[in-house]
């Protein structure tokens, strides 16, 4: 077979079985077609399917299949990544500052704790959790952090699924989730921090300051189908320029969406954006996450540590919010809607983690681990949201 047979047989397989499961499996209540994308990218990767089928997974899976699957994935994670920044209402965030201040930051702050001594209890452990290039304190606020996220694309498809998006819930909810993002893309720009580099990423943060006040006096001069143009041109220099400072090209583009307005957009043609990368490209994302899932640390020690991250997780952010519900004096009940809707990890918590692993923060092992937590915590989210909602929410 060709390398392009190849390929598409990958493809193929990626975008069938999914498909398939939700489908035929009817899953979409407990596990919509984005969870079930993730999970089927884990079988298909060398710890299931490749220990079970390893002539037939070597056949396929070639390192330059590999590589252009790779490359797919990161042009479509970016994409996606930038509209993750275009939601950040930053303005809404600020007129409401202190109920959403101290929301979000005990939605993100009881996890990060919670989750950071878990990661040091493995730490303690076995060192090998931790990655080549990591020191501890960056594995452990790295870990900590990933089971803080929230992940605000997938939180918008669900909350569009529970009819809550445009209700002031919704809106609530993304504000707390909005200001978090912030807060997760700057502490994984800390942790990848370059001493070597120091300089080139001065140069990347003043270079950007200026050109981002460029692109706000240029988009609304412009009609908006040339505003896309010019935004998937900056979405490419920005992500190139946080790589090459040193800090990561998922940073880049991050800022790139976080700085634009999103009323330069039609929020229709944003909607149907999100929607078709989940279809098209976003698939392959999941692939080339699954290819590096590891069980290298045993199968038993691996699920022992996602159980052990997913109910730090889980029991950090639920304490945050209730917290803040009683100190915000929330109606009954309102407490535990928001917490388990901030539960939402999926994607973005994925990418964190592929970065952690790409600068050798993490090793394998603690990679898989914090996948299968994230594929945890993002299943219950429905479940336990639906039943809880009421009028009186």
């Amino acid at each position: 077979m060709t390398p392009i047979e190849r390929m598409l047989i990958a493809m193929t397989l990626i975008l069938a079985l999914p498909y398939l499961i939700w489908r035929l499996g009817r899953t979409e209540y407990f596990a919509p077609l984005v969870v079930v994308q993730i999970v089927t990218g884990i079988l298909l990767g060398p710890g299931l399917l490749g220990a079970v089928f390893p002539a037939y997974y070597a056949a396929v899976f070639t390192p330059e299949v590999i590589q252009q699957l790779g490359a797919i994935a990161a042009w479509a994670v970016m994409l996606f990544v930038w509209t993750a920044g275009l939601e950040l209402d930053l303005h809404e965030a600020w007129a409401k500052r202190g109920e959403t201040a101290l929301t979000a930051g005990l939605a993100l702050g009881a996890p990060l704790l919670l989750g950071g001594a878990a990661a040091a209890l493995l730490l303690y452990q076995d060192a090998a959790w931790a990655g080549p290039q990591g020191a501890p304190w960056q594995f452990v606020l790295g870990v900590g952090m990933a089971c803080a996220v929230t992940a605000l694309p997938i939180l918008i498809l669900f909350m569009e699924k529970l009819a809550i998006l445009r209700e002031p819930l919704g809106q609530r909810v993304l504000r707390y989730a909005s200001l978090d993002d912030v807060v997760i893309w700057g502490v994984l720009a800390l942790i990848l921090l370059d001493y070597e580099r120091l300089g080139r990423q001065a140069i990347f943060l003043g270079g950007f300051a200026v050109a981002a006040w460029g692109m706000a006096w240029l988009m609304p001069r412009l009609p908006e189908r040339d505003r896309w143009y010019v935004a998937m041109v900056w979405l490419a220099a920005c992500g190139f320029a946080g790589d090459w400072s040193g800090l990561h090209y998922m940073v880049g583009a991050f800022l790139a969406g976080a700085v634009m307005n999103r009323r330069w957009f039609n929020a229709e043609h944003l909607d149907l954006l999100r929607t078709h990368l989940l279809l098209v490209v976003m698939p392959v994302f999941f692939l080339s996450t699954g290819l590096r899932t590891q069980w290298t640390l045993g199968g038993a020690a691996v699920f022992g540590a996602a159980a052990l991250l997913l109910v730090a997780s889980v029991a950090g952010k639920l304490a945050g919010v209730h917290l803040a519900g009683r100190l915000l004096r929330w109606p009954a009940g309102q407490a535990g809607v928001i917490g388990w809707l901030l539960q939402t990890k999926a994607l973005i918590m994925i990418i964190f983690a592929n970065i952690l692993l790409d600068r050798g923060v993490i090793a394998a092992g603690t990679f898989t681990a914090l996948l299968l937590m994230a594929v945890a915590s993002t299943m219950l989210t429905v479940p336990m949201v639906a039943p809880r909602l009421s009028p009186r929410v």
